[in-house]
């Protein structure tokens, strides 16, 4: 039996086999970061500046595919687009397995980048659960990201410590492999909907977005955040291992420092939704962030400097990565999420990529402590740029299936009349294709069963 104001059994484990497949595929492009400068340097070219072309450079392939592999699945379907984006990730973790020079291992970085499934992901969530459940099933996809991530920093250095840089790729391997499993066995089928405009874009809507100067500061500002953390990761191996710590014992400094920061960003997650001030606890992070790339340049040496600035920097970053997806849901117009969300994951990509090539580019002429310093100076500029944010509020959007007949253009313009003078409404959109309606709302105000009501009639 299916709970109306829960998940079904169904939801329920197509939302986690989603997610297990989302984060292990994450896990296998994080794991290399925190190991590549230490365990490559025995391959043929390696250079600081290819140890950041290495790290970043997934972000190139998937910045360019993440979109147009949204639009594949909406015409062959999501389960497709997800077998042959894990086929691709398992490829690449084989060819930088077997690789012996940096050429070979970037070769098959740029192949696990090639496997873009998020968009497929998403879509594949949105059919399979019910419109009220799609936020959570989101969210649960979201948390299991945030937890690969930190797996990966322990994981890593731990099978490199044992296997070596190949171990950590075969690993990934062995993951990819799992994955297509769970997809064959786990998931349920579903009806294919096409295109939902919460998670796939739509072309014509491009325009638009990119001359909104809100969804802009977004886009950029997570750009920004993954480029200071492919930069770090550059440079922050080799800090430690200068200052006295084994390669092998790395996953001691960032086990504890990973859970602190996740104890720490709650009550600031909590205060930010209860007291409206989110842009101010994000200017805030930014900050914090920016001090300890401070004390990472300052703490080259020390420890316990440099494990006090790892505990600011991911507090900072995961708090602002679980912001600025809530920020853009909020700011989005009605109708246009899975756009906007296309625009902010290319970009959160193209930063990634961006930051390995400039941390090797720096380490190399200016070392560690240039790499903080000059990342530190981007975290000020953003600070400046996230000024004009707006302090967003409890805006929630909703997708309401619409069963009365809206070819009729008179019909909908009367309905989408009555819904927009509904209490709450901000903004309503209907779209005949795919006979629906994308409301834009005040979640303190909107009543559903009203709008329901109003379709329904």
């Amino acid at each position: 039996m299916s709970d109306e104001q829960g998940f079904s059994p169904r939801e329920r484990r197509a939302s986690f086999t989603l997610a297990g497949i989302f984060g292990m595929r994450m896990l296998g492009l994080f794991m290399i970061m925190p190991v590549f400068a230490l365990y490559g340097t025995d391959l043929i070219g390696f250079s600081p500046l290819w140890v950041g072309i290495v790290i970043g450079i997934y972000g190139l392939t998937q910045a360019v595919l993440q979109i147009p592999a949204g639009w594949l699945s909406d015409r062959i379907g999501r389960k497709p687009v997800i077998y042959g984006g894990l086929t691709l990730f398992a490829l690449g973790s084989v060819v930088a397995a077997m690789s012996d020079s940096v050429y070979g291992v970037a070769i098959g970085r740029v192949l696990q980048g090639s496997g873009a499934i998020a968009g497929a992901i998403l879509a594949l969530a949105a059919d399979i659960t019910r419109e009220e459940n799609r936020t959570k099933a989101m969210a649960i996809i979201g948390v299991c990201i945030g937890i690969s991530f930190a797996i990966a920093m322990v994981l890593g250095p731990v099978l490199a410590s044992f296997f070596g840089l190949s171990g950590v790729f075969w690993a990934t391997a062995i993951l990819s492999v799992v994955g297509i499993i769970m997809v064959r066995f786990m998931l349920p089928d579903s009806i294919h909907r096409g295109q939902i405009r919460d998670v796939t874009a739509a072309p014509e809507l491009f325009g638009r977005l990119l001359k909104d100067k809100q969804l802009l500061r977004l886009d950029f500002g997570i750009m920004l955040l993954h480029l200071t953390l492919t930069a770090v990761f550059v440079a922050f191996p080799l800090s430690l291992l200068d200052a006295g710590l084994a390669a092998k014992h790395h996953w001691w400094l960032y086990l504890p420092t990973l859970l602190l920061s996740f104890v720490l960003i709650v009550p600031f997650l909590i205060l930010g939704a209860k007291r409206n001030i989110n842009k101010q606890l994000f200017q805030a992070s930014i900050l914090v962030m920016m001090l300890a790339l401070i004390l990472m340049a300052a703490g080259q040496g020390h420890i316990a400097v440099l494990a006090l600035a790892m505990v600011l920097y991911f507090t900072a970053f995961n708090f602002m990565e679980a912001s600025l997806p809530a920020f853009l849901s909020m700011l989005a117009p009605a109708g246009a999420k899975g756009t906007a969300m296309g625009i902010y994951s290319t970009s959160q990509f193209f930063g990634a990529f961006l930051g390995g090539v400039l941390g090797g580019l720096l380490y190399q002429e200016l070392g560690g402590a240039g790499v903080f310093l000059l990342v530190a100076a981007c975290m000020a500029f953003w600070f400046w740029l996230a000024a004009g944010m707006s302090n967003v509020s409890k805006v929630r959007s909703h997708i309401l299936p619409i069963s009365v007949n809206i070819e009729n253009t008179e019909r909908r313009e009367h309905l989408l009349t009555q819904l927009l003078a509904l209490p709450g409404v901000h903004e309503a959109l209907i779209i005949p294709e795919e006979g629906a309606a994308y409301l834009k709302v005040d979640g303190n105000i909107f009543e559903l069963d009203q709008a329901q009501s109003l379709i329904n009639l």
